[in-house]
């Protein structure tokens, strides 16, 4: 079956685009983030898929199946929802209109990617949790390599740290004591960074209790903007803790952390932790905070035995215990209003409540697809050539993931477009009224997803361990007592076929092709100024700009795309009178985010992903008024990001000072010496559909060297070597020369003489001038600019001179503004940052690679 889901046809990048520029009528920055993430390529780099209904096609082929599969099992009708007994079976076709045009119901990330996707071997889930690290070298070590295992299937992964004792206590090894929880973030992170996921890197979240001893050398590690770069780093925050914030008392930090009797004790005031959580917060945007006794008392799975939750994924919308997984499907609101933008428009809570009751069935089909997914990743395991000892935590990693994944049946069913759909209704973001709209939205959507699982429950069996007393316990299971009592009364009867339902998740990707705002976000910016090359000569031509260089630009205004939708069905042209005016991300009153918020997560059953956009200038009192709010209103995390935080470490006024003066002089710098043996890692990637290859020479982890060409024209290099050491020698007639050594798989040294022999002489060149530049300790995206920036003729010289960019790309930290600031997309002055080796825009999500 999976062998005809694509046709032997293939298309070139060029065709590609035509066609989904006509797709996404002429929205490039969709097309090019569908044809660069989501679109099913080749061995050979090929396409196999021309527009995104290719994709809608060969994941609903998918989804039916399972359906198919399911289609004798009608249970006893008579208990079945009012909606369940008369519903017509999902088959192909309806699955593909779900999906069609992103407009009802759209699987994220890893299932765009991957679903029946014969081209990789792959995990379906976007999230996974994996066990707390057990407290021994061997234990992180063993999390280590579930890491790597993970992060090569394109999971996002979260990890708990609290297990790990506190520095300097007692080990029974030689090292007498331990360097402490902290110690070993930087291992986790420097394997997120090595791990590609089919050019997607890793996703990982590390988290530690506030009680841990170590507390705060883990809130503040990330101040250093070079350390755990790989990571996100969020901190579980306790009511006992919050509450001891609030009435300025004494707090007992403890290891373990729930023993009745700790190990280790030591009394800080909560207040001064509290300063310190939120002043690293403001200035970096890190640690994020988790209210972490809310994550497990309005939890539907958290109270169950194996299932309390330890941690979450990497935006952490999902806490969940060490060894599940979930997958993410979105529901965009957008379309579910009649009428948009009009004196007519109204909420179609009909056909709404269909659509999620649809979704939800979709979402645990997809178990059932992850599992397929999970047995094929453990067939290739089987297959590979490693001794089984080898292979051991990979097999024991995907198995655990397995067995949760049947017991459970976890999903994460969201949506997209909030903001979208409530200004299509005429309606303010920041109002009362809105609150009023999106409380009667979530009410649909929870009834759907629980109609839906409870009729599933009937159908196709219950979760493996539901158990009502259980359910008792929960918080969110006491809400729907009291404000759902038929649901509650059907579930309590019949169970439910899902252990935990539903999220919102962060969308970037997704709401860029569906053309919406994202998740539960109000929309950023309304407008931007956006320029376009021209020929001045040319008729009709209208020259807004001329740079330095003498190049002529037209600008143009780019509409967010809704706003468009509203200007053309209400004729006006200024977008002042929008509902959306004034309730934009930077302009929004915090106080309705959090409001907002509150009342999404009182439907749903695992977390929320979102942020507070705040300007630069906002107080640590007004970040710690927010966060306290939020603790209060009951929301389980909830992100600060003041614009610019990610800009570094404040520097004194001293400092300051000291470059100012340094500002008007030259200074000369001092190369450090070139040790005869220098660490090194090999970085590969595709220029257009040419295989290119660097050689990059470390020198306390920071490029001090490069190398780079065409495969074709360098040495043969095992397609597994990631990294080895460039050693400088001299020939017979003491000439310096520069050889590559690895170790193979057998632990023998391989020795490749004659680097620079391997590599293009222009290039290599070029590459010793680019590498003058980089000892000398010019700032790396300042070389990244000097090197995008050369003007080289010949085009051999410019694939060559992208390939550079692309190797040293990766070794900009995540958050790094680049030399040229401004977006080009939506003009913010600040707007683009170094993410993964990529530039991204912060405000808009644009995004461009290579």
């Amino acid at each position: 079956m999976v062998e005809e889901l694509f046709s032997t046809q293939t298309y070139t990048y060029n065709e590609v685009l035509e066609a989904c520029l006509k797709y996404f009528k002429n929205d490039e920055l969709a097309a090019t983030t569908w044809i660069n993430k989501y679109a099913v390529k080749d061995k050979n780099g090929k396409f196999l898929e021309l527009t995104p209904d290719d994709m809608h096609h060969r994941m609903a082929r998918e989804f039916a199946r399972i359906e198919a599969k399911y289609a004798d099992r009608a249970g006893d009708k008579e208990n079945l929802s009012e909606y369940g007994k008369t519903r017509e079976a999902l088959t192909e076709e309806r699955i593909f209109q779900l999906f069609k045009d992103f407009k009802y119901s759209i699987p994220q990330g890893s299932v765009m990617a991957a679903l029946g996707n014969d081209q990789m071997i792959a995990s379906l889930s976007n999230c996974v949790v994996v066990p707390p690290v057990y407290d021994s070298y061997g234990g992180i070590l063993y999390t280590d390599q579930q890491l790597v295992q993970l992060f090569k299937r394109r999971c996002g992964v979260g990890v708990d740290l609290s297990g790990l004792r506190p520095k300097d206590a007692l080990v029974s090894n030689a090292a007498g004591t331990t360097t402490g929880a902290v110690s070993f973030m930087e291992r986790f992170s420097n394997t997120t960074r090595e791990v590609a996921q089919n050019g997607r890197r890793g996703a990982l979240m590390l988290t530690i209790d506030v009680a841990h001893p170590d507390v705060e050398d883990f809130i503040t590690i990330k101040q250093d903007l070079k350390k755990v770069t790989g990571a996100n780093i969020s901190v579980r925050l306790s009511d006992e803790f919050m509450q001891a914030v609030t009435d300025d008392a004494d707090f007992t930090l403890r290891w373990p952390i729930d023993s009745p009797d700790p190990e280790y004790k030591k009394t800080v005031r909560a207040k001064e932790l509290w300063d310190t959580i939120i002043k690293c917060a403001h200035n970096t945007a890190e640690p994020g905070l988790i209210f972490w006794d809310k994550q497990h008392t309005y939890s539907t799975s958290s109270y169950y035995p194996g299932f309390k939750n330890s941690s979450t994924n990497p935006c952490s919308e999902i806490a969940m215990q060490g060894g599940d997984s979930c997958r993410l499907i979105a529901v965009n609101l957008y379309n579910f209003v009649d009428e948009p933008f009009t004196e007519n428009a109204s909420f179609n809570h009909k056909k709404f409540y269909k659509v999620i009751y649809e979704t939800q069935r979709l979402m645990d089909d997809l178990v059932d697809l992850e599992l397929e997914a999970v047995d094929k990743i453990l067939g290739k395991i089987g297959q590979d050539k490693e001794p089984d000892f080898i292979k051991r935590t990979e097999v024991e990693t995907w198995k655990l993931l397995a067995e949760n994944g049947k017991n459970g049946r976890r999903t994460g069913l969201g949506f997209t477009a909030l903001a979208d759909a409530v200004a299509a209704l005429g309606v303010k973001f920041d109002t009362a009224e809105a609150l009023e709209v999106v409380d009667q939205i979530m009410q649909t959507k929870m009834r759907g997803e629980f109609d839906s699982s409870i009729d599933m429950a009937i159908s196709r069996e219950p979760f493996k361990v539901f158990d009502p007393a259980i359910e008792e316990q929960s918080e969110f299971v006491q809400m729907m007592k009291r404000e759902f009592p038929d649901l509650y009364g059907r579930m309590m009867k019949f169970g439910r076929r899902n252990i935990s339902i539903s999220t919102v998740a962060p969308t970037g990707s997704l709401s860029m092709l569906a053309q919406t705002s994202s998740g539960i976000e109000p929309v950023f910016m309304l407008s931007y100024k956006r320029r376009r090359k021209v020929n001045p000569s040319e008729k009709n031509a209208k020259v807004a700009f001329v740079d330095d260089t003498g190049d002529a630009f037209e600008e143009f205004t780019v509409y967010h795309p809704k706003v468009k939708t509203w200007m053309e069905a209400s004729g006006k042209d200024d977008i002042s009178l929008s509902a959306y005016a004034g309730a934009t991300a930077p302009e929004i009153d915090w106080q309705k985010r959090v409001e907002m918020q509150a009342l999404v997560q009182k439907y749903t059953t695992h977390s929320i992903s979102s942020t507070i956009n705040l300007p630069t200038d906002v107080s640590l009192e007004k970040v710690s008024d927010i966060y306290v709010e939020s603790w209060r209103k009951g929301l389980k995390g909830i992100t600060v990001y003041r614009d610019g935080s990610r800009s570094g470490i404040l520097v004194s006024s001293e400092d300051k000072k000291d470059n100012k003066e340094k500002e008007s002089v030259f200074s000369e710098t001092f190369a450090p010496k070139r040790p005869k043996k220098l660490e090194a890692k090999i970085v590969r990637f595709n220029n257009e559909n040419e295989k290119w290859l660097a050689v990059v020479g470390l020198l306390h982890d920071r490029p001090y060297e490069i190398f780079t060409g065409k495969m074709e024209d360098v040495f043969n290099l095992p397609n597994w070597v990631e990294k080895g050491y460039v050693i400088k020698n001299r020939d017979e007639d003491e000439n310096s020369r520069y050889d590559f050594q690895f170790c193979d798989k057998h632990g023998y040294k391989v020795t490749i003489e004659g680097l620079s022999r391997s590599f293009n002489e222009e290039y290599w060149n070029y590459a010793k001038l680019i590498s003058g530049v980089l000892r000398h300790g010019m700032p790396i995206p300042y070389v990244v600019d000097l090197i995008n920036n050369l003007n080289l003729m010949d085009e051999n010289i410019n694939t060559w001179k992208a390939g550079v960019v692309r190797a040293l790309k990766q070794f900009v930290p995540d958050g790094t503004p680049a030399a040229d600031k401004e977006c080009g997309e939506c003009g913010d002055p600040e707007g683009i940052i170094f993410s993964e080796g990529c530039l991204v825009c912060k405000s808009c999500g644009y995004s461009k690679c290579g």
